[in-house]
């Protein structure tokens, strides 16, 4: 008799048979090490923002002269094509960078900080209206009251962080000098040194080079997109705000797109604060009427028009949807603040390109590495 038995089965063939059964299907074992996988990602990531948040001094300045460098690169490529050596041009590059940066400040600085009594003026009138406004559509005068007395005391406030946000969030640096010479100084040797460190960190990756080439270049392309993007968008809202503002006949136009402009680099927030803005000085300066079309043109700035020159701004670089774009944005900022909430969506946006990408390469070195014609099965036997 043989080893099987008379039913010709194996004694560790049942055995086997109820381990198969009661095993996990596949796809709850992938779904288990991917969720794994996410969690060990999110504990990077808290813990990496975590140690950002402990040098923000230093890091602050280094994130900005990281996000600079990465945009402005091209110019300095541009030059050295025509013959100006690098280092050379990444000093040009930086001292018109620095122009803009100090055109821009000044213009911040005189349109809030200078004109910080007239926006207070047509902001508590604007209080004023909206108390009476309460008060005529038969809301009682004790709750009116709490209304403005809220008013009276948000506005000033609002005027005066907007007034004073940008020399505050300078100044909360170590030093003003410490930091504009450390962003400074990053910018430089980012520009003059990118190449070189880019090829470093792609060999120091841990995975084959074309990976890292893929991964490193696709991330400088959505960084690189998407704040080209939000500058050019910027651009348009400011425009679009201070030339309505203008033939509305509201006082302080062009502070009023100075403001959009500044604003618009703070995703969702920075739009939802420059629009009250515009339209507090609008109400208090020439009433509801004026103020409810001022509003109009704001969400028409930063609604309609927006999604229309936004995908040509960003092209592929933000290839998102709008509701995970807005989630992500929010969720990075309330864990990890204001890096967060500014690199949300570039990051997010190039993790997925990058899945693509490696994916996309993995099939055309699986195309070129079949012969064409040659059989895909396995050979016949015999």
């Amino acid at each position: 008799m043989s080893a099987t038995g008379s039913t010709g089965i194996a004694p560790g063939d049942g055995t086997a048979a109820v381990l198969g059964a009661l095993a996990a299907p596949r796809w709850l074992r992938d779904l288990g090490r991917s969720a794994w996988l996410l969690v060990g990602i999110a504990i990077l990531l808290c813990v990496f923002f975590w140690a950002l948040a402990l040098a923000t001094e230093i890091v602050g300045p280094l994130v900005a002269g990281g996000i600079v460098a990465t945009v402005a690169a091209p110019l300095v490529t541009r030059l050295e094509r025509h013959h100006v050596r690098r280092g050379f041009g990444s000093l040009i590059v930086l001292l018109a960078l620095l122009v803009v940066a100090i055109v821009i400040g000044l213009l911040v600085v005189k349109g809030l900080v200078g004109e910080a009594n007239t926006i207070s003026q047509k902001a508590s009138a604007a209080a004023d209206k909206i108390e009476s406004g309460l008060s005529s559509s038969g809301v009682g005068s004790t709750a009116s009251k709490h209304v403005e007395s809220a008013l009276d005391t948000a506005v000033p406030k609002l005027v005066k962080g907007l007034a004073n946000g940008f020399v505050a969030g300078v100044l909360g640096l170590t030093s003003l000098a410490l930091g504009v010479s450390f962003t400074c100084f990053s910018i430089f040797f980012l520009l003059k040194d990118g190449p070189a460190l880019r090829r470093v960190v792609e060999r120091h990756l841990r995975v084959p080079e074309p990976v890292g080439r893929t991964i490193i270049g696709r991330l400088i392309i959505s960084i690189r997109g998407y704040f080209l993007g939000v500058t050019i968008v910027a651009v348009f809202n400011g425009v679009v705000v201070a030339l309505g503002a203008w033939i509305l006949g509201v006082p302080l136009a062009a502070t009023i797109g100075v403001v959009t402009f500044a604003l618009a680099y703070i995703p969702f927030i920075g739009a939802f604060v420059a629009g009250a803005f515009a339209v507090l000085i609008a109400l208090g300066a020439k009433g509801t009427a004026i103020a409810v079309a001022m509003l109009v043109i704001v969400l028409l700035a930063n609604g309609l028009l927006q999604n229309i020159v936004a995908p040509f701004a960003m092209g592929a670089a933000l290839d998102m949807n709008p509701l995970l774009n807005l989630a992500v944005t929010v969720g990075a900022g309330c864990l990890f603040g204001m890096f967060g909430l500014v690199l949300a969506a570039p990051l997010t946006s190039a993790a997925m390109h990058i899945g693509r990408d490696l994916r996309e390469q993995r099939l055309a070195e699986a195309e070129t590495a079949i012969p064409r014609g040659s059989p895909t099965g396995p050979a016949p036997s015999g």
